[in-house]
């Protein structure tokens, strides 16, 4: 029997060209504006059209700023690039969702909520956490400028198949764990590069009971692990999510989709190339120390020591010691945000910690949704007034400081605790010391001050 990502690679394949890659059709196509300048660049001076404009959907949002988006945006290199996607967009016949819509956000936020990433699709982006879209039972993943011009072009891409591994996790996650842990867990388990040249398939009890929220950020993070893609199979939890969205099929389609949705999962006798096996109650809420997502730690962990390469260069940008312990550490700055963690889950956590408590008064906090929609959504839950009270405020949405792309940067030598994705050196800005965690740590870290075990403020 066929494993998910099997059959729905297969169901997609144009031609296999011998002793070379496959042609595979793509369902979706999304664009932002610092992948896709060159590409329409391409297009034009190749004299082409898009071959299914409608299959594609722009929209900016790495060099958003996060306030004032009414006003002309400041930084010229964002500003050209942000106008750019607009022209480009325009004189392709491509949706836009430009800024300040009611539809703007990040890509990887605004696709699986409007309905428009859906399971069984192939879904591409010029984005690494494209790899985002899998928790809807699709196959996502991201691709090189050259690609996005080929899908474009043809609607197809040229791609040699990954191999399959499936890690499942069994049990129950404990009181404070979150998806975010569980990721930066399997990251710290089989390194940034274990899973090199795979697509991963999510399963297990405790991956079963996640929200789609708690889904789309452990797909996210598969990237990290060096994976191609990774994905969950559908079942209720994800048609309870999609039914009534904006594209979501409607009456008699919806029950044709869901009919087919239910046919995409592994089948009993899957064989897949490699399979891993952890246990919930291994997991508690974890943090990063050094300057790759893997090298990360339990909250109540001290800093391991190493003789790998680079790993004293790391320890040394952040300023921590082997065999330190992070708890009480000062910390500067905090970021709720980006791909990874800017939905309305996400804010609800962080809400329900910060309620009835105080920002730390030495703490810069930033607030970012990945969405209009999850904005308007803060708003109706009253949570924006949860959140003012305790001392914080909610920026506009965008990628914010996620990366180094817009006004959002932490300053050099600060320590922020940020639930963005990647904790690279200067990835948040120059010589900026991030420490990755999930919404509930960055919440205790907040109205602490410090680096705190999000379980003793529950």
């Amino acid at each position: 029997m066929n494993t998910l990502f099997d059959k729905i690679w297969d169901r997609h394949v144009v031609q296999v060209v011998k002793d070379g890659p496959t042609q595979l059709y793509i369902d979706r196509l999304y664009c932002h504006e610092v992948t896709t300048p060159q590409a329409f660049d391409g297009m034009r001076t190749r004299g082409l059209k898009c071959f299914r404009p409608q299959q594609i959907y722009c929209m900016p949002d790495h060099n958003t700023p996060t306030h004032d988006q009414d006003k002309p945006i400041e930084d010229p290199v964002s500003k050209a690039q942000v106008d750019a996607l607009a022209r480009n967009a325009a004189e392709f016949g491509l949706t836009h969702y430009g800024m300040m819509s009611k539809d703007n956000g990040i890509i990887h936020v605004v696709g699986p909520e409007k309905g428009l990433s859906l399971p069984g699709m192939t879904i591409v982006c010029g984005d690494s956490h494209t790899s985002t879209h899998g928790a809807m039972g699709a196959v996502a993943f991201g691709i090189g400028t050259s690609e996005v011009e080929m899908v474009m072009a043809s609607q197809c891409i040229l791609q040699q198949k990954p191999k399959s591994m499936r890690i499942s996790i069994n049990g129950t996650l404990g009181k404070g764990v979150t998806a975010k842990d569980v990721a930066l867990y399997l990251m710290a388990q089989i390194t940034t590069s274990g899973a090199t040249g795979y697509f991963v398939e999510y399963a297990g009890e405790a991956v079963r009971n996640l929200s789609m929220e708690g889904r789309l950020t452990l797909c996210n993070l598969s990237i990290e692990m060096g994976a191609r893609g990774g994905m969950i199979a559908p079942d209720e939890t994800t048609f309870n999510y999609i039914k009534g969205r904006e594209f979501a099929p409607k009456g008699e389609e919806w029950e044709k989709a869901v009919a087919y949705w239910k046919t995409l999962k592994s089948g009993e006798d899957a064989v897949f190339d490699k399979e891993l096996t952890f246990d919930a109650a291994d997991i508690e809420p974890r943090i990063t120390y050094g300057t790759n997502p893997g090298m990360g730690i339990g909250i109540t962990e001290a800093i391991p020591d190493s003789s790998e390469p680079g790993f004293l260069k790391a320890l040394d940008y952040m300023g921590f010691k082997p065999g330190q312990e992070l708890l009480g550490t000062k910390v500067d700055y905090v970021f709720l945000g980006a791909c990874t963690n800017g939905r309305i889950e996400d804010f609800r956590a962080f809400a329900s910690l910060v309620k009835g408590r105080k920002k730390a008064d030495d703490v810069v906090a930033w607030l970012v949704p990945g969405s209009w929609a999850v904005d308007q959504q803060i708003r109706e839950e009253g949570l924006d007034k949860i959140l003012a009270e305790a001392g914080f405020e909610i920026r506009q949405p965008g990628c914010s400081a996620c990366l180094a792309m817009n006004d959002d940067k932490i300053p050099a030598g600060k320590l922020s605790v940020s639930t963005s994705n990647r904790n690279f050196e200067g990835r948040q800005g120059p010589g900026a010391r991030t420490v990755l965690a999930s919404p509930l740590t960055a919440a205790a870290a907040a109205v602490t001050g410090v680096i705190t075990d999000p379980r003793e403020l529950l």
